[in-house]
């Protein structure tokens, strides 16, 4: 019998985020990314590919109907803090804020060693599906402002996850949700494991 989450498992959405494509730097090359997400206010419309007003740089790796919402648990936030200073980053001595890590929502009392994947996040109107770990990439290390960042999520398990929107509507920053269980075969913190370490060794 595969293990299961605490009974009666929920979360708080903190706030939500979005973002526009914009240049970013990374090794001397310039791309562009919508990595760095602001805190928006009053209720949002979530559509099968995301949040309004959100965008992507590139669609092979974000977005789409798997991958529409990022959520991040916000009790990461200090701990990416933390490292991202002893790793040399001193020149970045303000807490992080909810979105620069690129999440569309940020949530309490979800962390990844207690959701698998195929669960679901009911909130009422909306109903979103765990679909996958974030896999970091070298925008990540850029915006964090340290070569090792990608390889401290992996490490860390401290990943957030994607969601896909099956039941679309309004969130509410403030909006509790419910998880429903889905197969119960793989965490998210294991899913992580099994499909970045052996791109970070």
């Amino acid at each position: 019998m595969p293990p299961s989450s605490p009974p009666g498992l929920s979360g708080t959405l903190l706030a939500f985020q979005t973002g526009r494509v914009r240049p970013l730097m990374v090794g001397g090359r310039k791309l562009v990314s919508a990595i760095g997400k602001t805190t928006v206010s009053g209720p949002i419309q979530v559509g099968i590919l995301g949040l309004a007003g959100d965008e992507q740089a590139d669609l092979s790796v974000h977005g789409g109907l798997s991958k529409a919402v990022y959520a991040l648990p916000s009790e990461h936030l200090a701990w990416w803090q933390a490292q991202r200073q002893s790793r040399g980053a001193t020149m970045f001595e303000e807490a992080l804020a909810p979105g620069y890590l690129g999440e569309n929502l940020s949530l309490q009392g979800l962390l990844e060693h207690e959701l698998f994947i195929g669960d679901r996040l009911d909130f009422g109107e909306v109903v979103l599906r765990v679909t996958q770990p974030r896999e970091p990439c070298g925008k990540f290390n850029a915006v964090m402002g340290y070569a090792q960042a990608a390889k401290d999520m992996v490490q860390s398990g401290r990943s957030g996850f994607y969601l896909a929107v099956e039941q679309a509507g309004f969130l509410q920053a403030g909006a509790r949700c419910q998880v429903l269980p889905g197969s119960r075969s793989t965490r998210v913190s294991e899913a992580l494991q099994l499909k970045a370490w052996k791109h970070l060794r």
